[in-house]
C-alpha cells in the first residue's frame, strides 16, 4: 500500500501547514500509526489539542473524519450498528402470507435493514478515513470490549451477516482525559501519546498561528500569564483553547499590552470557577506590585 507520510519531519511540516504546531513526539506517533497500522491512544488534560490532532491529521491526509463521541451508556447500537426495526416490522407485516420463516428471516436481516454507526461505517468506507473515538474514558469498562475487535483486526462480527472486514485500514485516534483508568487490553492495541500543556514558546507560537494580527509582545504576555496561572492550585487549569479565547477577547478589546486590571477583568474567559478566578486575581495583584 502507498503511505501518505514520508517521514517524521514531513508530518510535522504538514501539520504546521494546517496550524497544528506539533513537536517531534506527536509527529512521530502519527507517522508510526500509519506505518504500523495501529490506533493511537492520546491522553492528557482537557483542551490540550487531542481532538484537534485527529481533525488535523484527517485534513492533511485528505481523509474523511468519522467521529464517535463517547458517553456513559454508549452501547453497540450507537457505536457499531443496529437493525431498522420499524422497517423490518413493515416487511414482516407485508409478508404475513409467506410460509417460509427462514426466507423471511434472511430477508429482514440483510443490508437493506442495517443501520451503520461510526465504527462499522469507518471500516466499510471505500475512501480513506480517520476514525476519532473521542473521550473513550467516559464509557464503562464493558463497553470497551466493543472496540477491541475493531482496533485489533479492523473487522466487525454481525451474527446475522457474518464478519465484515475493513475495505481500508483507517487511521484511528482515541482520546482520554484520564477520568478513569482504561483497560490493559485496550492499551495493548494502541500506540501511546501523552499531550500536555505546551511549553511557553510553543503556546506563544500557537496563539500567533491561531489568532490573526496578534502582536508578538501580546502573544508573549498571554503565554507567560497563562503559564503562571497554571502553576496555581486550581480546580481546572486553563486549556489551550481557553488561552486562544482569551487572546481573541483581548484583540476585540483592542488591548496591546496586558496590565493587572485588564487581566483581572477578563479572567472569566480563562477560568470557569469563581475560586480559581479569585486565586488568579490575587496572584496577578501580587505580581503587579
Amino acid at each position: 500500500m502507498g503511505f501518505r507520510f514520508d517521514n517524521v519531519p514531513y508530518v510535522r511540516e504538514r501539520l504546521r501547514d494546517v496550524n497544528y504546531l506539533a513537536d517531534d513526539g506527536i509527529a512521530g506517533v502519527v507517522y508510526l500509526a500509519e506505518r504500523l497500522q495501529k490506533p493511537v491512544l492520546i491522553e492528557g488534560p482537557a483542551g490540550t489539542g487531542k481532538t484537534q490532532l485527529a481533525k488535523s491529521v484527517a485534513e492533511i491526509a485528505g481523509a474523511r473524519l468519522i467521529r464517535l463521541q463517547c458517553y456513559e451508556g454508549l452501547d453497540e447500537s450507537k457505536a457499531l450498528y443496529e437493525w431498522n426495526y420499524k422497517k423490518q416490522l413493515l416487511r414482516i407485516q407485508a409478508d404475513r402470507a409467506s410460509d417460509g420463516w427462514s426466507d423471511l428471516h434472511d430477508d429482514i436481516f440483510s443490508e437493506e435493514f442495517l443501520l451503520t454507526r461510526p465504527l462499522l461505517e469507518a471500516i466499510r468506507s471505500e475512501e480513506p478515513v480517520v476514525l476519532l473515538i473521542d473521550e473513550v474514558d467516559r464509557v464503562e469498562v464493558e463497553t470497551e470490549a466493543l472496540l477491541l475487535e475493531v482496533l485489533s483486526e479492523y473487522q466487525v462480527s454481525i451474527p446475522e451477516l457474518g464478519t465484515v472486514t475493513a475495505n481500508q485500514i483507517p487511521l484511528v485516534f482515541l482520546t482520554s482525559n484520564n477520568t478513569r483508568e482504561l483497560s490493559e487490553a485496550l492499551k495493548r492495541r494502541c500506540l501511546y501519546l501523552h499531550v500536555d500543556y505546551p511549553d511557553l514558546d510553543r503556546e506563544k507560537a500557537i496563539v500567533q498561528a491561531k489568532v490573526p494580527d496578534v502582536g508578538e509582545n501580546l502573544a508573549d504576555q498571554i503565554a507567560r500569564i497563562v503559564r503562571s496561572i497554571r502553576q496555581l492550585d486550581l480546580k481546572k487549569a486553563p486549556s489551550v483553547s481557553e488561552t486562544l479565547d482569551w487572546a481573541r477577547t483581548l484583540m476585540l478589546l483592542n488591548v496591546e499590552s496586558i496590565d493587572a486590571a485588564t487581566a483581572k477583568e477578563t479572567l472569566h474567559i480563562l477560568l470557569k470557577y469563581q475560586t480559581d478566578i479569585a486565586k488568579a486575581a490575587k496572584e496577578l495583584a501580587v505580581e503587579s506590585k
